[in-house]
């Protein structure tokens, strides 16, 4: 591990804005918050909002910029990435930003039901050999549609072709919403600056002239979630 990496993760200790909890603290049991991330950390009751897989958090922080009387948690597995913006939500004096350092599987040992109000997924792994992977599985959504508020919007922003027609085939198969969904983002009609907002990688696709895809649809409270046809 580099010396850069040692300082950064020495750093993301000391921010308040981060939790970190231990793999023994959350495996198959509640953390401390679950359930009362309003009362505890953002003391207010505005709409909680998850990016998963954040990155350095480019998203989480652009969102929270522009929705003070929401509240944004980004959550990923590297530290090193989360120190990012964790670091500039604290120099803006952003209120409304959490940053959880954790593996997505165990997601719902962090929240309740009801608990979170929209889910952001910004350029993920698109995990092309192992379908279960995925961060828009089925598995994964099912895990989603326990803390999610029923038919809150599931937001996918990839430049990933497979992953987008497999997430667009799931939502048709289980009879999802609809609510928005394109092959080519900035070449279409959509005009809502949320999806301005673009991460670093996401502007090096643009630069290399690949096309960026969308799709938003509502998930329902829990239900049995279908898998697709196998691809080819």
């Amino acid at each position: 591990m580099t010396k850069k990496k040692l300082q950064r993760f020495a750093e993301t200790e000391t921010f308040t804005n981060v939790i970190q909890p231990a793999f023994r603290d959350v495996f198959g049991i509640d953390f401390h918050l679950k359930g009362n991330w309003n009362r505890t950390e953002f003391k207010n009751d505005n709409p909680i909002v998850l990016e998963l897989g954040c990155g350095k958090g480019e998203y989480t922080i652009e969102l929270a910029r522009r929705y003070p009387d929401k509240n944004f948690i980004g959550i990923d597995i590297k530290g090193s990435r989360i120190w990012k913006g964790a670091k500039t939500a604290i120099s803006e004096n952003l209120k409304n930003v959490r940053f959880l350092r954790t593996r997505i599987e165990l997601i719902n040992s962090f929240f309740d039901t009801d608990e979170i109000s929209e889910i952001w997924i910004t350029f993920p792994d698109p995990q092309l050999k192992k379908k279960r992977k995925r961060l828009t599985a089925s598995r994964f959504l099912s895990r989603y549609s326990r803390f999610l508020i029923n038919n809150g919007m599931v937001h996918l922003k990839t430049d990933n072709n497979v992953l987008y027609q497999y997430t667009l085939e799931l939502a048709k198969l289980n009879h999802f919403v609809i609510r928005i969904h394109t092959s080519d983002l900035y070449h279409s009609a959509i005009t809502d600056d949320i999806l301005e907002i673009k991460t670093f990688y996401e502007r090096g696709f643009l630069e290399q002239g690949m096309n960026i895809n969308y799709l938003c649809f509502s998930l329902p409270h829990e239900k049995e979630i279908q898998e697709p046809a196998a691809e080819d």
